[in-house]
């Protein structure tokens, strides 16, 4: 007789960012938490902009409409910090 492992579903389920860290709930149950330094609009937003995102991506993924700002359940996943901008010369 098998076992059957859980299905992963790394769909967003919720999300809260506090002044030091974003925490973005999953489907299955993980919570991922990372630093908000890695994102410098997040940093920037005042709480109300932070507070009003929305699920996008088919659950994949996390939209700011106030600050144009989309991450991806992936992404976060992976420990991938936003780009950074490119030197202007």
């Amino acid at each position: 007789m098998g076992i059957l492992a859980p299905t992963a579903d790394e769909r967003v389920k919720d999300v809260r960012v506090t002044d030091d860290t974003l925490s973005v709930d999953l489907m299955d149950g993980r919570t991922i938490t990372v630093p908000l330094v890695w994102y410098p609009r997040l940093l920037d937003a005042t709480p109300r902009q932070r507070s009003n995102w929305e699920v996008c991506g088919a659950g994949y993924g996390i939209h700011w409409p106030d600050i144009d700002e989309d991450l991806s359940t992936e992404g976060l996943l992976r420990g991938a910090p936003a780009p950074h901008a490119a030197a202007t010369q």
